[in-house]
């Protein structure tokens, strides 16, 4: 696993760095729009986008070999044996594999500081958050992948059941964009949909708070498989109360509409004048939208400005997504497609656009509040930074993949 990641992370850096030169205008040329180059968009997203493919395909396997060879071996009733409960030891392993998930950290890390040593801007309160949101990740693919190996009779058997799960979030995600709902709310604590959070500098308590349960429900889980002492009436009793008790912090935890933007641009947050007549609306507002899920501008209304509306209005707002068709295309012969509705105290605004500023004068004019004086400022400032990855091949390629053969030989001594 070390040296897979390694090499991932390096090409995704690599590719990183070349990429924000080029839109840094690399030979000397101004940037074409240096607002948009920021470290987090640039070069920690993308290089660390390794680690979600690490926490899918390779970090649960390192967690059933934990659970599976001692199942499979035989030791885990001489372990049973041992002083110390049941939990205390899956606690052990659980740390363990935290520790092992952060020491897998260190190709990201390396990138990080040539990152800084390019000259390169990194903002500390984005960057921990990200780490945070990896941290999450990699202990949740842990629990399930230590579930699965609690659950099933052999490490085959374990892969399956968590590649399943996988594959089944990756649909659930798929299938939920732009349907608001029961379904987009659970849509968005999958793994990887819980992740673009952290990725795009937003910490919400709902997030956090979900994904540490289930961790936690995680390994809970095995224990009470792993225990050999119960039979299977107890231990199918012991299931239920405990997906009971999870569905109950995961719901309520989900009702928590608090959240923190963390990037420095502040790309989840309106403007400090919209965000202070925001909170003088105090009526319900709904919004219906008459967009196919595949149409770009659902996208850009769902991901720009209504994910704003939501952290300021919160339960005031709702917003009801129409569309007749499946497909864009022939979604355009509906009478009232690309329509945006948006309805309080009785009364209706139809406008099409998904600007910003005009979802925001539509609201403005619902709710007979004066649209504030929008200033003209310069904004976040970018930072554009036309370099090479010097030394990151070599560092990636050849001096990481070595220490971790030396590392690997050494400890088989």
């Amino acid at each position: 696993m070390l040296l897979i990641v390694g090499l991932l992370v390096g090409h995704s850096f690599i590719t990183a760095v070349n990429t924000y030169a080029e839109m840094s205008g690399s030979g000397g040329a101004p940037a074409a729009l240096p607002q948009a180059l920021n470290s987090l968009d640039g070069i920690l997203f993308p290089t660390w986008g390794a680690y979600d493919l690490a926490a899918t395909f390779l970090f649960p396997f390192v967690a059933i070999r934990l659970i599976a060879a001692e199942k499979e071996s035989g030791a885990l009733k001489l372990l049973l044996q041992l002083p110390g409960t049941l939990r205390g030891k899956l606690t052990a392993k659980g740390l363990a594999l935290l520790l092992a998930w952060v020491i897998a950290w260190t190709p990201g890390v390396i990138a990080i500081v040539l990152w800084r040593s390019y000259g390169g801007h990194i903002d500390s309160t984005e960057t921990v958050n990200l780490l945070l949101g990896h941290l999450l990740r990699g202990l949740l693919s842990a629990a399930i992948a230590v579930a699965a190996a609690g659950l099933a009779e052999n490490a085959s058997s374990a892969a399956i059941v968590t590649l399943s799960l996988t594959v089944g979030t990756w649909a659930l995600d798929f299938v939920a964009a732009g349907r608001g709902g029961l379904l987009q709310q659970l849509a968005s604590f999958t793994p990887t949909a819980a992740l673009r959070s952290f990725e795009q500098g937003l910490l919400r308590f709902s997030t956090v708070a979900v994904m540490l349960a289930l961790s936690v429900g995680g390994f809970a889980l095995a224990a009470i498989w792993l225990h050999t002492g119960r039979n299977l009436q107890s231990r199918v009793v012991s299931t239920l109360a405990l997906l009971g008790v999870l569905t109950i912090v995961c719901v309520g935890s989900s009702r928590v509409l608090t959240s923190w933007d963390m990037s420095e641009n502040c790309r989840n947050s309106f403007p400090a004048a919209d965000d202070a007549t925001l909170k003088q609306v105090n009526r319900p507002l709904k919004i219906t939208v008459f967009l196919a899920p595949e149409d770009p501008r659902l996208s850009d209304l769902d991901q720009g400005v209504l994910k704003k509306l939501r952290r300021v209005m919160g339960r005031q707002l709702e917003v009801d997504y129409v569309a007749g068709t499946q497909s864009g295309l022939f979604a355009q012969s509906e009478d009232h497609y690309g329509e945006i509705w948006y309805e309080m105290d009785g009364r209706k605004i139809i406008d099409r656009s998904t600007i910003e500023e005009v979802v925001l004068d539509q609201i403005y004019q619902l709710a007979g509040v004066k649209p504030p004086e929008r200033s003209i400022e310069d904004g976040f400032p970018g930072y554009p930074l036309a370099v090479q990855p010097k030394r990151a091949a070599l560092i990636f390629y050849f001096v990481w993949p070595l220490a971790v053969v030396i590392a690997w030989w050494r400890i088989r001594r």
